[in-house]
């Protein structure tokens, strides 16, 4: 049975609890939810809880520590997160999708087939850079390419210095090189495409064998098998966090995180003549300077404009959508306090 530290707790948590709680609270970790129920590692053992109705279903991830009053099996609140991945949810509503919380390391997998997208590895990286998680990018099926170097190079255009590894997820020895980023008190997460081999990694790490799809001859795209995400308890000592396939990978609020994926326009920019310099045909413009060289790619220039302009417009809107709701709230609470009044005065 796995102590509070093998499960990843830390004096991260453990400051957030006063003596009282720390003396009579139980901590627990996420390891599953559905809908309002959960499925949480405690240092006793497992349990089945029931999420309060002050605490929504999207507020919790799978990660996340909370607070167990013992006998009542109530979740008294959630624990403070040290990361927190996110992305915009699928569909036109602006709103946050939690994908994961307390992540160590984010292994972003790809396929050495017509699945690599350049563009999908640096959006997945701007999330993981944003949430301050060491990103590792994962290129499967390398034993089907008749030579994986050029996915390798291309991968690692993505970012600067970014981990690019290639590999064969059925291979014995995969389980070792992911060991470094897989150890005791270690939480990983794996995104990707369906079809991209994250099931058969997460059966190799964790020593499982649960189903795995097929990938389609016409597209290259593969099948959910994931369909829910969930905590599992690593060969190395670790955990892992798998994750249903992601067709969309929206970003918002995320500027750090792209700033730091495309460092070198970042860089470039701070030669600029003006400082609200758009690159487009300023005099002075370091960046286009860059391009006119053939020092920048051109087309990872348009892919950072695209990334950059698409979180601008979400974190607008969310913002937006938060001051509704506050003044929503607001107006609320005044409706309610005018009613009491007007009882009270009857």
């Amino acid at each position: 049975m796995p102590s509070l530290l093998d499960l990843g707790w830390s004096a991260h948590f453990l400051s957030q609890l006063s003596p009282e709680e720390a003396e009579a609270l139980t901590p627990g970790r996420v390891a599953e939810i559905q809908r309002d129920r959960l499925s949480v590692l405690t240092g006793t053992g497992p349990r089945g809880l029931v999420l309060p109705s002050e605490i929504g279903a999207g507020d919790v991830a799978v990660g996340d520590w909370l607070l167990i009053e013992p006998g009542a099996e109530r979740v008294l609140r959630l624990l403070d997160r040290r990361t927190e991945l996110a992305r915009k949810a699928a569909g036109i509503e602006t709103r946050p999708q939690l994908i994961a919380a307390n992540v160590d390391t984010l292994f972003i997998t790809t396929s050495c087939n017509d699945d690599f997208s350049l563009p999908r590895l640096e959006r997945a990286l701007a999330l993981a850079y944003e949430a301050g998680i060491e990103p590792v990018i994962l290129i499967t099926k390398s034993d089907l390419a008749t030579d994986p170097a050029p996915y390798l190079a291309a991968a690692r255009t993505a970012a600067r210095d970014v981990e690019a590894i290639a590999l064969n997820a059925k291979a014995p020895e995969v389980v070792q090189a992911l060991a470094p980023w897989c150890g005791a008190g270690r939480t990983v997460a794996l995104i990707g495409m369906s079809g991209t081999g994250k099931s058969t990694l997460a059966n190799a790490l964790c020593g499982t064998d649960r189903a795995t799809g097929g990938v389609r001859e016409d597209d290259a795209r593969g099948r959910h098998t994931t369909t829910s995400r969930s905590l599992h308890r690593t060969l190395a000592g670790g955990w892992l966090i798998d994750t249903p396939g992601m067709r969309e990978m929206g970003v918002f609020d995320a500027a750090s995180g792209i700033d730091t994926v495309f460092a070198e326009i970042t860089e470039l920019a701070e030669a600029c003549k003006f400082r609200d310099c758009a690159h487009e045909s300023e005099p002075g413009c370091a960046v286009r300077a860059a391009v006119e060289a053939g020092e920048l790619d051109p087309e990872r220039l348009a892919r950072w404009r695209k990334l950059k302009a698409e979180d601008r417009q979400a974190s607008e809107t969310l913002s937006e959508s938060r001051a509704r709701g506050r003044k929503m709230t607001r107006f609320h609470k005044r409706v309610q306090s005018a009613s009491r009044r007007a009882k009270f005065e009857d």
